[in-house]
């Protein structure tokens, strides 16, 4: 009969061949940072080395009177500036990473930007979880080394995750495990000694350089005794696999782009979700500046990838088709130049990789090029034809733009031929225009010189402007064409972040034997576990039950067994004759309690100390499954007080 009263354990991991293998963990892959990871780390030290012999030549040219040393010193410098600069670039092509987790296949497009995974160093949970187990809640912590031991087997798996949907489960069971150790061995008021270290997502050479002066950011590993970092961390990693998963799909098929929205719209809310739940900054690549520019770049290649899926089947010489086209085009090259803006702002232009902003740059512009390109091409093939609905017609012109030009009409353009090929001429002048931004901006950045596709992809486009403008260009054009106006952005996809569906999954908290979290948890104290022995008089146990698991003592007479023996109003029954009863609900402890008739019961109960340390503590920090922070709440609680 009591054996069917344990709590349920949770399950054991399958082993095979004597090793853990996690679905969605591929322990026998590198992830594409750590192939750069030690090539990272030497360029570091190069650079550290270089910003200091830099800052003591600086302090020597101050302090100099000798011209000779002053002109030595100013040579030393000059070669020191050229290597950082040397350095720098080395550093952005590496950041930048575009050809790690680009689709295989050979693809006329232009690259994604994926965010590369965070690395991170071991932790052993075992001594502290063990200590604090018998400190906290006065069981023997060798109980729970299997518990302890799939905790870190999840972790370690969590560091290759497969670039699927399985690795994205398994990043986001850990990080909900990560919820239930928090509020099992993780007090709001100490430090439980555990070092977590995870390293910074991209680096820019400024970061390095103002580690001399400030410690807070060296452009190494960022180590806390702080589970804020490792739950933040699991969540952007969570968020870089998205972006991983996008720019691995295949780009040529619809249900490649649509995986590939969908993914990058993913990412962007994973990456809002930690922007928004965790109030404190673990390090400068998760600031909420940076956050909210990367948030930026995932639903801008959201969007690039819904032009290419509208694009896919080709773009047909149709009235129509065209102007869809091209408000399609000006609403990526809009999202491209408001991410580029957003890049070159403080803070995080002097964090953000050099050759990100530099691409987000050429892609405005490139964007931009085709809007202008196919609103020419619609407006010089044009043709009214008999049966030509030109009240459509005349209503998509109006819509193509704010305004008309001055002295112009939608329906007296449509009808005019001259009229509609000097506009169309204005805006391949403004196309070409756009695509000598892109191609010179391109040309700038050494990372996005060496990328073949983008160049072949921007020459291409605007040899195509440049050689229908010749087809049509005449000899008065530059006294008789107008400014082009700027092409309405108008997308039938408008991308927008999906948030992560934790409630999707169903994880089992490995410390569930501990008993129910909402009472056996770090935040709560009690008393050791009392054995009281009584019996029943009479069939009466002298007190009667409430709540649910774990139950608690009820209505206790002061005269019963039980009270003589030591236990009080309210306390927890834990076990009764060895039987764990913290997950049991009132009537499973009642039977097992009558079971015994009048013969002598042993049962173990723990009192709360204090009521006080059962509130929430008012600090900002994270509850899985929960929207707000905890200071939030505190806040609707106080404003209810008043």
């Amino acid at each position: 009969m009591t054996d069917a009263l344990l709590p349920a354990a949770p399950q054991p991991l399958e082993k095979e061949n004597d090793g853990y293998f996690r679905k969605g963990c591929n322990p026998l892959a590198q992830t594409g940072r750590s192939k750069l990871q030690n090539q990272r780390a030497a360029l570091n030290q190069q650079i550290l080395k270089a910003v200091r012999m830099r800052t003591g030549a600086e302090n020597l040219l101050k302090v100099a009177t000798n011209p000779k040393v002053r002109e030595q010193v100013r040579l030393e410098l000059s070669f020191v500036n050229s290597d950082l600069q040397m350095l720098k670039e080395e550093l952005e092509g590496l950041n930048i990473s575009v050809g790690v987790y680009q689709n295989t296949e050979e693809a006329f497009t232009i690259p994604l930007i994926p965010l590369g995974l965070k690395e991170t160093k071991d932790v052993d949970f075992s001594v502290v979880l063990k200590d604090f187990i018998l400190e906290h809640y006065s069981e023997d912590g060798y109980l729970y080394e299997d518990e302890i031991a799939d905790l870190m087997d999840l972790r370690q798996a969590c560091r290759t995750p497969s670039r699927d949907e399985a690795g994205v489960e398994l990043l986001m069971t850990y990080f909900i495990q990560l919820g239930f150790v928090e509020s099992r061995f993780f007090p709001p008021t100490r430090q439980m000694g555990l070092l977590f270290t995870w390293d910074l997502a991209f680096q820019n050479i400024g970061i390095i350089q103002r580690a001399v002066q400030y410690d807070s950011l060296t452009g190494v590993p960022v180590s806390q005794q702080n589970l804020l970092l490792e739950k933040a961390s699991v969540l952007f990693n969570t968020g870089a696999l998205y972006t991983q998963i996008g720019t691995r799909c295949d780009r040529q098929t619809q249900a490649g782009l649509e995986s590939a929205i969908d993914a990058f719209q993913r990412a962007a809310g994973v990456l809002n979700y930690l922007k928004e739940t965790f109030t404190h900054t673990p390090s400068y690549d998760m600031s909420p500046a940076m956050l909210s520019v990367l948030v930026k770049m995932m639903l801008a290649q959201a969007q690039e990838s819904v032009f290419e899926k509208i694009s896919l089947p080709g773009i047909r010489n149709e009235f129509f088709m065209l102007v869809k086209v091209a408000q399609e085009a000006a609403k990526v090259g809009e999202v491209y130049q408001q991410l580029h803006a957003a890049m070159s702002q403080v803070p995080v232009k002097e964090n953000i990789p050099y050759s990100w902003a530099s691409l987000a740059c050429v892609k405005g512009h490139h964007y931009s090029a085709l809007a202008h390109y196919f609103t020419a091409i619609l407006l010089i093939d044009h043709q009214v034809k008999p049966g030509t609905d030109l009240d459509h017609q005349e209503k998509c012109l109006s819509q193509l733009y704010d305004r008309m030009p001055e002295g112009l009409t939608p329906l007296a353009t449509l009808k005019n031929d001259q009229q509609r090929r000097q506009l169309g001429k204005s805006h391949l002048r403004r196309a070409m225009t756009h695509h000598e931004e892109s191609v010179r901006e391109a040309s700038l950045c050494k990372k996005l010189r060496s990328i073949e596709v983008l160049q072949k992809v921007l020459c291409a486009a605007q040899e195509r402007s440049r050689l229908t403008y010749a087809q049509h260009q005449e000899d008065d054009d530059l006294l008789n064409l107008i400014d082009a106006p700027s092409v309405v952005a108008k997308t039938e996809q408008e991308v927008d972040i999906i948030l992560p569906q934790f409630s999707k999954l169903t994880v089992t908290d490995f410390f569930q034997k501990l008993g129910p979290l909402s009472v056996f948890s770090a935040n709560k104290r009690w008393t050791p576990p009392r054995s009281i022995r009584f019996t029943a008089e009479e069939g009466d146990l002298g007190f009667t039950l409430r709540g649910n698991a774990p139950v608690q003592v009820h209505f206790l007479d002061p005269y019963c067994s039980a009270s003589v023996a030591g236990a009080r109003e309210g306390d927890y029954i834990v076990s009764i004759q060895l039987v764990d009863c913290k997950w049991l609900t009132v009537s499973e402890v009642m039977k097992l309690l009558k079971s015994f008739g009048e013969d002598e019961i042993e049962m173990k109960v723990v009192s709360l100390l204090d009521s006080t340390s059962s509130m929430h503590n008012k600090s900002a920090t994270y509850s899985v499954g929960m929207q707000k922070t905890y200071s939030m709440i505190c806040l609707a609680i106080d404003d209810d007080d008043k």
